[in-house]
């Protein structure tokens, strides 16, 4: 039986980050955020996803459009699903090839139905949601290489992801999409988008 999940338009951003969730996480990749870490400034970038991420850097947009791209209760909730596997990838990262603390670089995150279509943004996608991550890679031996971590954590976790995907714009720029569902993920698996 599906539960509705009542969202309050009203509330700040971080009265949304602080307040407990009526969404399931029951995922282990999500890090528990001590309340000290936590901003109470109601600015997105201020607001911490987890340790390293901010609502802020999740949400940000080039696209200019009426809606400002700020997600939902339930769309901060999924972001924080992501952003404990994002900070598993970045602990893996700088442990094996890094200088200890080496940045992983959101390119695009949490998209609203104006941003993306906007963007040029696939219906559907996993972005709407707050599910999905575009990380900026230096070169394309990062980019397998971050591929391979977040392969070895859904292993070592037994925890499924729905979307790890090699893109590439028109213009040979390359980066990695990465997505986590509450439920359902589909591991699904693709080296090559244009």
């Amino acid at each position: 039986m599906k539960e509705k999940v009542e969202i309050n338009k009203q509330a700040r951003l971080s009265e949304h980050l602080t307040s407990s969730s009526v969404a399931t996480l029951g995922h282990s990749c999500v890090p528990a955020v001590a309340s000290d870490q936590r901003s109470s400034a109601n600015e997105l970038d201020g607001s911490r996803l987890s340790p390293h991420f901010t609502l802020g850097e999740m949400c940000k947009t080039s696209a200019k459009t009426l809606d400002g791209n700020i997600p939902s209760h339930v769309h901060i909730e999924n972001l924080k699903r992501l952003c404990g596997c994002l900070e598993m990838l970045r602990s893996e990262w700088n442990k094996c090839y890094g200088e200890g603390d080496i940045p992983i670089v959101i390119n695009s995150g949490y998209r609203s139905e104006a941003v993306n279509k906007a963007v040029g943004g696939v219906s559907g996608s996993n972005h709407l949601t707050g599910c999905a991550a575009d990380i900026r890679v230096a070169g394309m031996e990062q980019l397998i290489r971050y591929a391979t971590i977040l392969l070895d954590i859904s292993d070592e976790s037994q925890e499924d992801f729905d979307e790890l995907l090699i893109e590439r714009s028109p213009k040979g720029t390359y980066w990695l999409h990465f997505a986590v569902r509450p439920s359902g993920n589909r591991r699904k698996i693709c080296l090559i988008q244009t």
